[in-house]
């Protein structure tokens, strides 16, 4: 059977910073898009997946 959570990795869109989470595949089968805070700028800016 396969596996319904998969780890992903979230890049910066302004910087070189990464988060890692899990998301269901499929529930969410497009790319994540998340707004999360980046302690290198100071703010919070959008995450993209990654592969």
């Amino acid at each position: 059977m396969a596996k319904k959570r998969e780890n992903i990795k979230l890049k910066s869109s302004e910087s070189s910073r990464h988060y890692y989470t899990k998301k269901n595949k499929t529930s969410t089968p497009k790319r994540l898009e998340l707004r999360k805070y980046d302690p290198e700028l100071r703010k919070h800016v959008i995450f993209k997946e990654t592969k």
